[in-house]
């Protein structure tokens, strides 16, 4: 079901590196993204895989993992994603569809979840750094955001906003990773 799905989809920063996941299965994510709903239906996005572990290393020296938690600088060594999606705005197409991007990337997220993995959309992106060791045309394309995936090797547990209203994640002694949520009747207006 939908519901079980979205509640499984959280975002997931240390992995089974070990685990790959495969350009076919990257491949039917895309297609997923492929079939959302885009503005004017421009169908702007593009989409590079990413899979090596070599590709995957240059990938993941470009990116900022968890601004709540300022002392950690993301998965050790054995931890990190085993593929990356990065999510593109072909510029000679549209420029910077914010809603598609959230659209397909939330999409793919919930197919990754499906296969039984997980992820973490990243925006904290060296984006020059990245398209060059990608060898991405900025002319042409603009990063938009990466999708890091891999079989989750943490618990993520959704709790209730503390009283002192902080919406920040957090980690306990355990690493166990903490997302607090707003209610629904307080999101109802």
């Amino acid at each position: 079901m939908l519901k079980d799905l979205v509640y499984k989809c959280r975002s997931y920063r240390r992995f089974y590196e070990n685990i790959r996941i495969s350009e076919e299965e990257l491949k039917d994510l895309v297609d997923l993204a492929r079939m959302t709903a885009s503005t004017a239906n421009s169908q702007a996005l593009k989409y590079h895989l990413v899979t090596r572990p070599e590709e995957c290393a240059a990938v993941f020296g470009t990116l900022g993992w968890a601004g709540a938690l300022p002392d950690w600088d993301g998965p050790e060594e054995g931890e990190r994603p085993s593929a990356y999606i990065i999510v593109l705005c072909d510029n000679t197409l549209g420029k910077n569809k914010q809603t598609d991007v959230g659209i397909t990337s939330q999409t793919m997220m919930l197919g990754a979840v499906e296969m039984g993995y997980g992820g973490c959309m990243l925006g904290n992106v060296r984006r020059t750094e990245l398209a060059k060791h990608l060898s991405i045309d900025s002319e042409r394309f603009t990063i938009e955001l990466v999708l890091a995936l891999g079989k989750p090797k943490e618990t993520v547990k959704i709790v209730d906003i503390p009283e002192n209203g902080s919406v920040k994640y957090y980690r306990d002694q355990d690493q166990v990773h903490y997302v607090p949520k707003r209610h629904l009747e307080d999101i109802l207006v």
